[in-house]
């Protein structure tokens, strides 16, 4: 699975279509990456895309040194399950 960049937005594509996304904006006033949406389609439903995705986000985030608020309940959940990803979690999160 080939992941791209797109604008405020990760994706896998294939046979023409995207096969999953993530998006995310970020916070005009915290400055902080808002996780809002994340879609895997049925081809890839089981093959780890979402994490993977969610794994891209928190990489930029770490390397533009920002936090990220997991709104979406799947970006929320892959947050809760991945105890390392707590150095990117905004304290502006919901549930912290």
């Amino acid at each position: 699975m080939q992941i791209q960049n797109g604008d405020n937005r990760f994706y896998i594509a294939g046979d023409g279509k995207d096969l999953a996304e993530i998006t995310y904006r970020s916070d005009e006033g915290s400055g902080d990456l808002v996780v809002d949406h994340t879609f895997v389609s049925e081809d890839l439903r089981g093959q780890g895309a979402g994490e993977q995705l969610v794994r891209a986000v928190v990489d930029k985030a770490r390397a533009e040194k920002v936090k990220i608020v997991p709104e979406c309940p799947y970006a929320a959940h892959q947050f809760k399950k991945h105890a390392e990803y707590a150095d990117v979690l905004s304290p502006n999160a919901s549930g912290n």
